[in-house]
């Protein structure tokens, strides 16, 4: 190690406002909202309040795979809750997740809405509403609830721990950014493991919990997270990188990536979606063009 901060912990930590980071601004110690904002609600039956982070595009893909299954209650308004600007602190949010994290569902198909916060749970909810890509075999549900909340418990190590110290953090910290890619990589062979022996997570059957893991690990091996591919070897990962593709080619993952998203190809960014044919006339290059 060659980096050393002469950083000594003081008895009593005090928040320092000015901390530095690319998430200064909006990190803070305690929770509840910051400032009055009611959210909006359109027509559909659910309503997600979300932005296209790894865990916000679990659901777009989710609700976009349940759609193309022929599930018409599945239909969904996609709200933008720009997380940069502390949308997230706003009290109606705060309402459907006390957390203050993207994605937060409101299901309003019943008499009283009801809330649906943190990704995972939101994931097993539609799957348990619709009763789709989740096994009824028992041991084949099992095995998709453990890969379920294996990311979960993971992907904090890998967006929290390496993404934050590799990309974010104002000062590269050789301990912290070596630390957390050997974590990194000790989890990519976990999946590429259990993908050499098995096409999904959960056997032969797509489920929630490639929906789930897809976001974070198959961007990571494809280059598309924290543009680490490089420094991580990705290409080591060949399972990994087959089933990612396999995923990427599905129709329904391709539209859920584009939805609440505001980064990248201006034709691969719908902002908000409240309809199937946003995706084709909706777009920021369809919007953005001369009419």
């Amino acid at each position: 190690m060659t980096d050393s901060s002469g950083y000594t912990p003081p008895a009593v930590w005090s928040w320092k406002r000015d901390n530095g980071g690319r998430f200064a601004n909006i990190n803070r110690p305690v929770a509840g909202p910051t400032h009055d904002r009611e959210l909006p609600v359109g027509r559909h039956p659910l309503q997600l309040y979300s932005l296209a982070t790894p865990n916000g595009v679990k659901v777009t893909v989710m609700l976009e795979e349940l759609l193309a299954l022929g599930h018409a209650g599945a239909e969904y308004d996609a709200w933008l809750i720009p997380i940069n600007e502390g949308a997230q602190f706003g009290s109606g949010f705060v309402a459907v997740n006390p957390n203050s994290k993207i994605p937060a569902l409101s299901d309003r198909s019943g008499p009283t809405p009801i809330r649906v916060f943190e990704s995972g749970a939101i994931l097993l909810y539609l799957a348990e509403k619709f009763g789709a890509f989740l096994p009824a075999d028992a041991a084949l549900r099992a095995e998709c609830l453990s890969w379920l909340f294996w990311q979960m418990g993971s992907a904090p190590f890998l967006g929290g721990g390496f993404g934050h110290f590799y990309a974010y953090a104002p000062v590269k910290i050789e301990y912290a950014i070596d630390r957390y890619a050997m974590e990194t990589k000790r989890q990519l062979d976990v999946l590429d493991r259990r993908l050499a022996e098995s096409a999904y997570l959960a056997g032969d059957e797509y489920t929630i919990a490639d929906i789930a893991v897809w976001p974070w690990y198959g961007a990571l091996v494809k280059g598309q997270l924290y543009e680490a591919g490089e420094f991580l070897q990705v290409q080591e990962y060949q399972h990994v990188l087959r089933w990612a593709d396999e995923i990427a080619r599905r129709p329904a993952a391709q539209r859920g990536r584009m939805v609440n998203r505001t980064w990248g190809q201006p034709a691969s960014q719908l902002h908000e979606r409240h309809d199937a044919g946003d995706f084709d006339t909706k777009t920021q290059d369809k919007l953005a063009a001369p009419r």
